[in-house]
């Protein structure tokens, strides 16, 4: 039986990010910020760009992921706009003007802790 290799260790944190992202129930987005702290990587929302825009996996989610302020990512009117658009739309999801509203920061103990009540 041919013996295969440990991932590199610089994948390891790729694929806690896609594990992250893959975890997004259908209908529910969350920014690239929350993604990366999910994945055990705060600050690093720029990495999960990166990663989803060379990504070629056909069935990761990737559509559930937003900006930090709900807006999606590409230009505009651009055909990957219009398909983020589309699939979000088909899950529920309210997009307008090309925006989506963000969950509460549920990850955050203080947000959690010290909200108005």
């Amino acid at each position: 039986m041919a013996r295969l290799d440990p991932p590199a260790a610089h994948d390891a944190p790729d694929q806690r990010i896609l594990a992250a992202i893959r975890a997004l129930p259908r209908g529910q987005v969350a920014s690239y910020g929350a993604i990366a702290r999910r994945a055990g990587l705060p600050g690093r929302a720029r990495r999960v760009a990166r990663l989803l825009a060379r990504s070629e996996d056909p069935g990761l989610p990737w559509h559930r992921v937003l900006r930090a302020d709900g807006r999606i990512a590409f230009p505009p009117g651009s055909d990957a706009f219009r398909e983020q658009c589309r699939r979000l739309q088909a899950e529920g999801v309210q997009v307008v003007r090309g925006r989506v509203r963000l969950p509460p920061a549920e990850d955050d103990l203080d947000a959690v802790l010290w909200r108005p009540r």
